[in-house]
Order: C-alpha cells, then sequence, then structure tokens
C-alpha cells in the first residue's frame, strides 16, 4: 500500500467522525518521521478519541500496522503513528495553542478534496 493510499484512508476515517479542518501536509525531504502528516481536530476530549480510534480501526481493518497511538487519554492530543503517515488528532483549544501548521509552514498541503467529498 502507498503512502498516499494510506493517508486517503486516515483522512475518510477522520471526515467520518465529523473531524473539522482536516489538512494533510506533503512532509517528502522536510522530515524524517514521515511522509505525510494528518491534522485535524474536535471540539471535545470524546470526539477526539472517536477520531482517533476511527483512524486506528480503519488502518487495522485495511492491515495496517499502527506502530503507535499516544494522548488517548488526555484527548488533548493524539498522535496515531501509520508509518509513513502520522495523524495528529487536537482538541480545538489544544491545535490553536500547538499551531503545527504553521510549525510546517514550508510543506506543502496535500489535496484531499477527493477524500472528503466521498
Amino acid at each position: 500500500m502507498t503512502e498516499r493510499e494510506i493517508l486517503s484512508i486516515a483522512v475518510k476515517a477522520a471526515d467520518d467522525k465529523r473531524a473539522e479542518d482536516i489538512l494533510a501536509l506533503n512532509m517528502k525531504g522536510l522530515s524524517l518521521v514521515a511522509d505525510y502528516f494528518l491534522i485535524c481536530h474536535g471540539n471535545s476530549e470524546k470526539q477526539v478519541q472517536a477520531i482517533a480510534r476511527e483512524i486506528k480501526e480503519k488502518a487495522l481493518e485495511s492491515g495496517l500496522n499502527v506502530k503507535r497511538l499516544e494522548g488517548f487519554e488526555e484527548a488533548r492530543w493524539i498522535l496515531i503513528d501509520l508509518g509513513d503517515v502520522v495523524a495528529h488528532v487536537f482538541h480545538k483549544e489544544e491545535r490553536g495553542y500547538y499551531k503545527l501548521e504553521k510549525l510546517w509552514g514550508d510543506a506543502p498541503s496535500e489535496n484531499i478534496e477527493k477524500e472528503l467529498s466521498q
């Protein structure tokens, strides 16, 4: 499975749980951690957990290895490591505080409209 297909699975899963402001950054050549970062947020701890759980479940159903899932209990910033894709699921307040989009401002956005319209 390509890294773009992994990203697509994660985006669709986040969208299914009504994640807000879903953004994918192409990290190729910028980060050794992953090829793509998925960034989104929920408006409550329960929603943040639901988004993260859905991403994990859809990844596992697709035969992917979830290498790491951190921050689930606190539900303020959950990181899901899918190898070539790292999903960052924030609580709305935390996303505004950490501003990963600005930190990685030199990373181009990936077009995910196709995944969001399905």
